[in-house]
């Protein structure tokens, strides 16, 4: 309806408008979310960072503190056999979780990079893994502070992460007396995570909601983190798991900086992680920030459905300021739509006043409209009445005109019956004598071949048994000869010849067809393929298939040039339900094959391309198989070959004669 479209036509520029302006918040607030989110924890890290550098700072002052105090100073003048011992019980002092100090003379222990920065006076701090042996050198109760469950795992970890520190001691005369070893295991070190965390997120920083979570990894491991082992009860901390495989190969096997959505061990998290390297530069562990992303994400889907509804709101009311003002502009052409569907129906309604003013377009619209209506009328019954009249006239003139038409077809055809058998007869006259001659002249050289057959087997005695297969076959066909010309004889005499059908197995009649063509190729270069897989009897005349077979397998030598493979198949012939219906006979050459131009023209009588064949051969074939019920099929590539394809039904059409149409003469 009109209403509709012009609602639509309003309506539409609005809705898009819309439409855009959501995807485009949508996508602006994602990406700004997101961007933010991602900057605001690369933040974190760098706070975490910086808090790492700060304790190991404060870890290294306290070392100095020690060395630079009155007791130390006089015990390494006064009583530096005591020095040791006095330093190991210092531990708790200074908080930390241990303290030794070393002689000069166990530089070798620590690395060339320690011991050059040792030899050159310089104070250093660092990350450090050590087993659990050299945790104990350092406090005997360090193995067991260290130990770490490995959660889902069967195992528990020995190996400590430590934060440690040595400060050079040298003597009056500049040589390097002491070395003051000390640190932090961070392990289970529980405090000082959230001490970090409390550093990065501060209160009322974070979503209702949402959770800031710092952790210290060695390798992959967490050794110490807040992060919980249930994110929704915030309940133990997921001390003893591992790192996600995408992190561990970004940050521990690439080196890289990790800032994106990962999970931690139960729930999606913000996070971002760097690798935590010792003094030689190998990365041993990561430190990691993030919190929740659920709750961001909540904010963000609440702020859609807030904008969404907004915007359906202001949809609503446009679309009804819309529809108030385009109501006066549906009215009348609403009303004239009824009129036209009256109309239509057969009645006779004019549109009329439509309560508008003179000048407006609807109404003169209106007014043209019915004028155009009261010309119809007039006209109509113009015509309704001259139509009445012409169908008088036609009536009349229609039935003269029938009775001519049936005088005329009765005459035509009694011609065309006429014509027919006329055609017939003179067609089967010629055609009997044509017979009748050539079976007699046949007759007579088969003769004087059967009887010097039987003379040179005479002759040969018991010599004939050498030649026995090949006189076989002479005789077999000259049976064949005789045969055909008694059918020609007969069709010459009455017209035509009931044809002699009976079941056949399929495959040896094949197989005695290629007998015959192997005798005849002898000479030539020609190799036969044959693949007999018919199980089906067919319903056939037994000489007449043969010659069919002999006759297209010979034209496919021919194709061939004499020389190259023929393929010879049968198979059983199936319906769409894969039942037997009858057998098939495939016959390949790779010859020369068919042009496309004579394809439609080879089973036409008399048309060849050899110059020494007649045109009769495939045309008497098609006329044989098809008397039967069957069908010859052919396909061709030129310069590839062709294959004849003869489909035999298991029994042959009820009734058929099969005219003889001058097989012989192939």
């Amino acid at each position: 309806m009109v209403r509709y479209r012009l609602l639509m036509l309003t309506s539409t520029p609005i809705i898009i408008t819309l439409l855009a302006l959501i995807a485009l918040t949508m996508y602006w607030t994602v990406m700004y979310t997101w961007q933010s989110a991602l900057m605001n924890v690369r933040a974190d890290l760098a706070v975490a960072h910086h808090s790492m550098e700060l304790l190991q700072k404060e870890q290294r002052m306290r070392l100095t503190a020690l060395t630079e105090s009155y007791d130390f100073q006089h015990i390494m003048r006064k009583h530096e056999n005591d020095l040791i011992d006095w330093v190991k019980k210092q531990t708790g002092h200074y908080d930390l979780d241990f303290v030794v100090i070393h002689p000069a003379s166990a530089l070798g222990e620590f690395s060339k990079e320690n011991r050059q920065l040792l030899m050159a006076g310089k104070e250093q701090t660092f990350f450090q893994t050590l087993e659990a042996y050299q945790l104990y050198q350092l406090n005997p109760d360090l193995p067991a502070m260290a130990q770490i469950p490995l959660l889902n795992e069967q195992g528990v970890m020995s190996r400590g992460l430590v934060s440690r520190s040595l400060i050079p001691i040298f003597n009056k005369e500049g040589q390097l007396q002491w070395i003051v070893d000390g640190g932090m295991l961070l392990n289970n070190s529980t405090s000082l995570v959230d001490r970090i965390r409390d550093l990065v997120y501060a209160s009322d920083t974070l979503p209702e909601g949402s959770i800031g979570t710092v952790t210290l990894f060695m390798d992959d491991i967490r050794v110490s983190t807040n992060v919980p082992l249930d994110s929704k009860r915030l309940n133990g901390r997921a001390i003893g798991t591992r790192v996600s495989k995408d992190v561990h190969d970004a940050v521990l096997v690439r080196g890289e900086h990790w800032v994106d959505r990962a999970f931690v061990y139960d729930d999606w998290y913000v996070s971002a992680y760097e690798p935590l390297k010792n003094k030689e530069g190998d990365i041993i562990g990561m430190l990691y920030t993030g919190y929740l992303e659920w709750p961001m994400i909540k904010i963000y889907l609440t702020n859609i459905v807030e904008l969404g509804f907004g915007i359906v709101a202001v949809l609503l009311l446009s679309g009804v300021i819309v529809y108030r003002g385009a109501r006066d502009l549906f009215r009348p052409i609403e009303k004239m739509h009824q009129v036209v569907s009256a109309v239509q129906l057969g009645l006779d309604r004019r549109i009329g006043c439509m309560n508008l003013t003179d000048g407006h377009e609807l109404q003169i619209l209106g007014r043209q409209f019915d004028t155009m209506l009261d010309q119809l009328h007039q006209r109509n019954e113009a015509i309704k009445q001259a139509a009445l009249e012409l169908e008088d006239k036609v009536n009349d003139r229609t039935q003269s005109l029938h009775e001519k038409t049936h005088e005329l077809e009765q005459h035509i055809k009694l011609l065309n019956q006429a014509r027919t058998k006329l055609v017939s007869s003179e067609k089967l006259a010629a055609l009997g004598e044509l017979t009748a001659g050539i079976a007699h002249e046949i007759n007579n050289p088969t003769a004087v071949i059967l009887g010097n057959v039987e003379l040179l087997q005479f002759e040969l005695g018991a010599e004939t048994e050498r030649v026995r297969e090949e006189l076989d076959a002479i005789h077999e066909q000259i049976d064949r000869i005789r045969n055909i010309t008694r059918s020609l004889l007969q069709y010459s005499r009455q017209g035509g010849v009931q044809d002699e059908v009976t079941w056949q197995h399929l495959n040896p009649l094949v197989e005695e067809s290629l007998t015959l063509v192997r005798t005849g190729t002898k000479k030539m270069d020609v190799e036969i393929h044959a693949e007999l897989n018919a199980r089906c009897c067919v319903e056939v005349n037994r000489h007449q298939l043969l010659q069919v077979l002999v006759n297209l397998q010979m034209n496919g030598v021919h194709a061939m040039d004499d020389a190259g493979v023929l393929e010879v198949k049968t198979e059983d012939w199936l319906d769409e339900n894969d039942q037997p219906i009858g057998a098939k006979v495939i016959i390949a050459d790779h010859g020369c094959g068919i042009p496309a131009e004579n394809m439609q023209r080879i089973f036409d009588p008399f048309f060849t391309t050899r110059r020494s064949g007649t045109g009769l051969g495939l045309s008497v074939s098609q006329g044989i198989i098809t008397g039967i019920g069957g069908e010859i099929t052919v396909t061709s590539t030129q310069g590839h070959g062709a294959t004849f394809t003869i489909f035999l039904p298991e029994k042959a059409t009820s009734g058929s004669k099969l005219t003889l149409e001058l097989e012989s003469i192939c």
